[in-house]
């Protein structure tokens, strides 16, 4: 395998080498730098958005599949959202006290999310998530908390990941991961220390869509052992319902954690639940100079009342179901079944990558180095892919079109480029490997 650089990214590169000598990674977010992508056959840094494309520093154009990481629901520069920033800013963005644009958002949260009977804020998912973890040890007694699925950067969940340097080993044998739609596994997790867990956090919708009743079984695990059940709904929260995964599949849990889509890019999380548990908001210590920031604030309203006023979510499920249903007939198509498959709810439809065998020479060629290859090669076509779809309300049928036409030039060279064998030897990067196993 030979190192190059396309010259398309020129600037990209450029800037990697000035950031890395004062910013860790060249980026405040492991998932969007540099190690996350093809180096040197991808761009690095964005300059700008508007509606579903986006533009790098080199001035190259994309179609934006990746959306800042999934909070950019509606689309760059939404002009609703936009004109309520702006009417905020003229009037403040933090103040000495709380203001009414608090209870107005908690007010619209608690009638639209079935558990939530209160509202306590936070400025990215792990404060979220974190939150809700502390008030289920707080309300109950116990320390031992059963984890399944991504829940952020803190000690009581990244602990349990291979990216746990830091971390007191006491403090990471206090977590315990079990696998999503598995109801037996959690029950056995939660028997293995009786008495002593005080939560079960999960995704609701992780790398597919809950199988009938598991949310319910898992519901009824967790109150017969004693614990508190928590839905971390930062991805699933006002992107596949209104009201969160909780409203689409009818299971109310008793807290849940909220984020990323709730205003459309803008730094803001919520922890809701039930209020007899929310009270210990009052005690312990879950608080900050920024929860009440008014921007986030006024965007976030804005979000919430667009959705209700436009086919918002109908058109995240119509549009991700037309991406996935034309992609995975363009992958069986090209004969790519068993190295590429799509999974997951429709407006967030993740894409896994299969190890490939030759058929005469036997030699297999791993699904990263095929993932790697997909990756640089829909770039270089001006669409912005990780490895799922990660659609906005401003997705056009021009756009979604645009998407297919990348797809059919890179699901070919892809087919023929396994059929030729030897792959990573042609791959002119290196392998792109995840940050950690998630789901």
């Amino acid at each position: 395998m030979k190192n190059s650089i396309n010259p398309r990214y020129r600037r990209s590169v450029e800037m990697l080498e000035r950031a890395t000598k004062t910013v860790p990674l060249g980026s405040q977010t492991f998932s969007k730098s540099y190690i996350q992508f093809p180096h040197g056959h991808a761009p690095l840094f964005i300059k700008s958005g508007k509606g579903a494309r986006c533009w790098d520093v080199d001035g190259n154009e994309y179609v934006d599949l990746v959306n800042g990481l999934l909070p950019v629901v509606l689309g760059y520069c939404d002009p609703d959202v936009d004109a309520a920033i702006v009417r905020q800013l003229s009037e403040g963005t933090v103040f000495s006290m709380a203001s009414e644009l608090e209870i107005d958002l908690a007010e619209r949260l608690v009638e639209l999310i079935p558990c939530a009977e209160a509202v306590r804020y936070g400025k990215n998912g792990s404060d979220a998530t974190s939150g809700a973890v502390r008030l289920a040890r707080a309300y109950t007694g116990r320390d031992r908390v059963a984890i399944g699925g991504y829940h952020g950067w803190q000690d009581w969940y990244i602990g349990a990941t291979s990216r746990n340097k830091g971390v007191p080993a006491a403090v990471a044998a206090l977590s315990h991961r079990f696998a999503f739609g598995d109801a037996a596994a959690l029950d056995a997790v939660l028997r293995a220390h009786p008495g002593e867990f005080a939560a079960v956090i999960l995704e609701p919708v992780s790398s597919s869509e809950p199988k009938a009743d598991y949310l319910a079984e898992v519901k009824e695990i967790t109150h017969r052992h004693g614990a508190i059940l928590i839905f971390d709904e930062i991805v699933t929260g006002f992107r596949i319902h209104l009201g969160g995964a909780q409203a689409r599949y009818g299971v109310t849990p008793d807290l849940s954690a909220f984020g990323k889509s709730m205003a459309n890019g803008l730094a803001i999380s919520a922890v809701v639940g039930r209020a007899d548990i929310m009270r210990q908001m009052e005690e312990i210590f879950f608080s900050s100079t920024f929860g009440g920031e008014a921007l986030a604030l006024a965007a976030s309203i804005a979000v919430i009342d667009k959705m209700k006023r436009e086919p918002v979510i109908d058109t995240l499920w119509r549009r991700g179901r037309q991406l996935r249903e034309a992609v995975e007939a363009k992958i069986a198509a090209n004969g790519l079944s068993g190295q590429i498959a799509t999974s997951g709810a429709d407006p967030w439809v993740l894409l896994s990558f299969k190890p490939h065998k030759h058929p005469k020479s036997g030699e297999e060629t791993p699904g990263l180095v095929i993932k790697t290859m997909f990756q640089k090669e829909m770039l270089a076509r001006g669409v912005m892919i990780n490895a799922s779809h990660n659609v906005s309300y401003a997705l056009t049928d021009a756009d979604v079109a645009y998407v297919l036409s990348a797809y059919d030039a890179v699901l070919k060279i892809i087919a023929a480029e396994l059929d030729r064998g030897q792959v990573e030897q042609r791959l002119e990067c290196p392998i792109v490997k995840p940050v950690f196993a998630v789901r």
